[in-house]
Formats: C-alpha cells, sequence, structure tokens
C-alpha cells in the first residue's frame, strides 16, 4: 500500500465500502495516531510544494503489514461464511417460480 494522508484514505474507504462507511475526519485521525502508537503506522510530514496545507503522510509498518495480514485471512473465512449462509438461504427460502 503506498504512503497516503489522513483525508485520502477517508475517500478511499468511502468508495470501497460503495458509501456505505464515512469516517469523521476526527474519528480518523484519532485511530491513525492510535495505529501509529501501537507501532502499525508510521508518519511523516510532508511539506506543501506550492500551495495548500502541509499533511502528515501515514505507512504501514512491517507489524501493521502482518495484522493486515491476519486480518485478511478473517475476513476471507467471514466472507466464505457469508457466502455459504446466503446460498443456504437462497436454496431453501428464495422464491422460485414454482411458486414455493
Amino acid at each position: 500500500m503506498k504512503p497516503t494522508y489522513g483525508y485520502e484514505l477517508m475517500e478511499t474507504i468511502e468508495k470501497k465500502s460503495f458509501g456505505c462507511h464515512r469516517l469523521e475526519t476526527g474519528s480518523i485521525y484519532t485511530l491513525l495516531r492510535r495505529m501509529e502508537r501501537g507501532g502499525l503506522l508510521a508518519s511523516e510530514w510532508k511539506h506543501a510544494v506550492k500551495s495548500g496545507p502541509d499533511r502528515r503522510i501515514y505507512r504501514v509498518t512491517k507489524q501493521g503489514a502482518e495484522a493486515l495480514r491476519s486480518g485478511l485471512e478473517s475476513i476471507s473465512k467471514r466472507k466464505a461464511m457469508m457466502d455459504d449462509l446466503a446460498e443456504f438461504y437462497r436454496e431453501n427460502f428464495a422464491m422460485t417460480s414454482k411458486g414455493r
């Protein structure tokens, strides 16, 4: 994952969740600071070249990457479970053309 700043991360989360998850500005920066204190992220200030504000750029640390890999395994298992559950509902409770 490329280094990014908080506002860009907020936009990415909203886009990837199809608008279902919109974080408040204060919430994202509080979370990012906690993750940095926990060793999952590192940050540095990037000074604006021409105009605009300076930005704190965050990057995932090795410890953070390991946490993300572990989280991906958990998400993958949950997704498989939800796919199985959805298939069960389709097979047993979905209306069919036979008027089930």
